[in-house]
């Protein structure tokens, strides 16, 4: 996988240096080629008379000289830049730092030798011909040069693009190199508009710089102002539009609540942090329902979610509920007898079976207290029929247990009210039901473990029961439970 990842990015580097050589090549013979029919259209190198053809050969020599000069200049920035990127290997934060600014020194290269021949050039035209020349000549060339300047700067930033999404994992967009998508906007419209509209104001605006119909001039100024406007606002769209509509996209998946969206860093600029700010949204929320989950399986969905909605309160209400014990027979003996590992495998299973039983009949599993749990019906979530579906609760989970045959247990269960809710301080809550019901259903518990069904419901919470349940139950004796002075009438199933 890391020889298919590293080939990759070999074929990879290549393209984008190649993709460089043509860019340096192209823009400055293409650049060159419309100076030239520019300078031609105005007449300028035909006034100089007989030094016109050795202007032309200086200035072909020159155009030369930079095509090649570029191109090396070019493939050593390349080079300097990607070598990390083609072995496959992390930059550092320098190699980051150097590839985020490979996009400026591409245009700083073009720059400089535009620059060259501007002054080059425009000395020669003083020299063989007049000042006057000299100025067209000067302002031909250099505004050639603005143009193509700009146009590199944004062709590069394409080209370079995928080295730059994995320098930006290095140095995040904020600390990146000062890109702002203000100056992208601030360059497109230069490309696009500035310039070309400049060059028409020259042409048109006093003095004559040559002798030649204007007219025409002015078409070729059009031309390439629709042409690099084209270009310029392609490319733009590239680097501005294409992002925000990836994070449009992420920003829906996430509505409809997925949480495995992350946005690829691949801009130096404000995108690229806002990029890096939806990717750390989306983690926050991974977070969050990660630490509900875990939160809701220790206090349970009913429990977690109340706690969400009403935040942080020592409060509760106090309201009817059916209270479910479940305590395992002898657990000191079976503590002696096995090992810790063991017994913990055999709690696990039985409170594997309470969770789904309650859980199916809308109930809540409030605690576990070593090897006993309490269920409640009717808390936080108000229940019909709780009695109902809490003495079915208690029946499927003596069977289930009993048929695995790897415990014996007791089971009560009792009505009544209860306070409900938030119980501890504000820096450590449980959520709890506190009452004589649950007292009254640990009681019977104690006395469950005794009957041979290992179930005891007081007789108001049969009474309360559909007929159907109430069916499933037999009248037992009337027991004085600890605590209690009058006797408490009970039944089992």
């Amino acid at each position: 996988m890391r020889r298919s990842t590293r080939f990759t990015r070999f074929r990879v580097a290549l393209r984008t240096a190649v993709g460089f050589a043509v860019l340096g090549v192209g823009s400055s013979v293409c650049g060159a080629a419309a100076v030239a029919l520019l300078l031609v259209l105005q007449g300028l190198p035909a006034d100089m008379g007989a030094h016109n053809l050795m202007f032309v050969l200086v200035a072909a020599a020159y155009v030369a000289l930079a095509v090649v000069v570029g191109s090396l200049w070019t493939a050593l920035l390349h080079r300097r830049t990607a070598v990390w990127f083609a072995e496959g290997r992390r930059p550092t934060p320098e190699e980051a730092d150097r590839a985020l600014r490979l996009p400026v020194h591409m245009a700083q290269v073009s720059g400089t030798l535009w620059l060259g021949g501007t002054v080059l050039l425009g000395s020669l035209a003083a020299l063989l011909a007049t000042w006057l020349y000299a100025y067209g000549v000067t302002l031909t060339i250099g505004l050639g040069g603005l143009l193509t300047v700009g146009l590199m700067y944004l062709a590069a930033e394409w080209v370079a693009r995928p080295i730059l999404t994995v320098a930006l994992e290095v140095t995040p967009p904020e600390r990146a190199a000062s890109v702002t998508v203000l100056s992208r906007l601030v360059l497109t419209w230069g490309v696009s508009s500035g310039v070309p509209l400049l060059g028409v104001l020259v042409v048109t605006s006093p003095p004559d710089l040559g002798h030649a119909n204007d007219r025409a001039t002015l078409l070729m100024l059009a031309i390439v102002g629709l042409l690099s406007g084209a270009v310029g606002t392609g490319l733009l769209a590239r680097a501005v539009a294409a992002p925000l509509r990836r994070l449009r996209v992420a920003l829906e998946q996430v509505t409809r609540g997925r949480r495995d969206v992350e946005v690829q860093v691949d801009d130096a600029s404000e995108i690229g942090q806002l990029q890096v700010s939806v990717n750390s949204m989306v983690a926050g929320l991974r977070e969050r329902d990660r630490m509900r989950d875990l939160f809701g399986r220790h206090v349970g969905d009913d429990v977690a979610r109340h706690a969400l909605e009403h935040g942080i309160s020592l409060s509760g209400d106090v309201r009817e509920v059916t209270a479910l014990f479940v305590d395992v027979v002898d657990s000191t003996a079976l503590a002696y007898a096995s090992s810790p590992e063991e017994i913990v495998r055999k709690l696990n299973r039985l409170f594997g079976s309470v969770v789904s039983v309650v859980d199916a009949r809308g109930g809540l599993v409030n605690k576990f207290q070593g090897d006993a749990a309490l269920c409640v019906f009717g808390a936080p979530t108000r229940l019909a029929g709780a009695e109902t579906l809490a003495l079915s609760a208690a029946r499927a989970i003596r069977d289930e247990v009993l048929a695995a045959g790897e415990l014996d247990l007791g089971i009560g269960v009792a009505s009544g009210r209860v306070f409900a809710g938030q119980l501890g301080a504000r820096s450590r809550l449980e959520y709890t039901v506190i009452g004589d019901a649950v007292n009254e259903a640990a009681r019977l518990t104690e006395h469950a473990k005794k009957v041979p069904g290992r179930i005891l419901a007081s007789e108001a919470v049969v009474t309360a029961a559909a007929t159907a349940e109430r069916d499933q139950w037999s009248a037992y004796r009337k027991i004085r439970l600890r605590g209690r002075e009058i006797p408490t009438a009970t039944w089992t199933a």
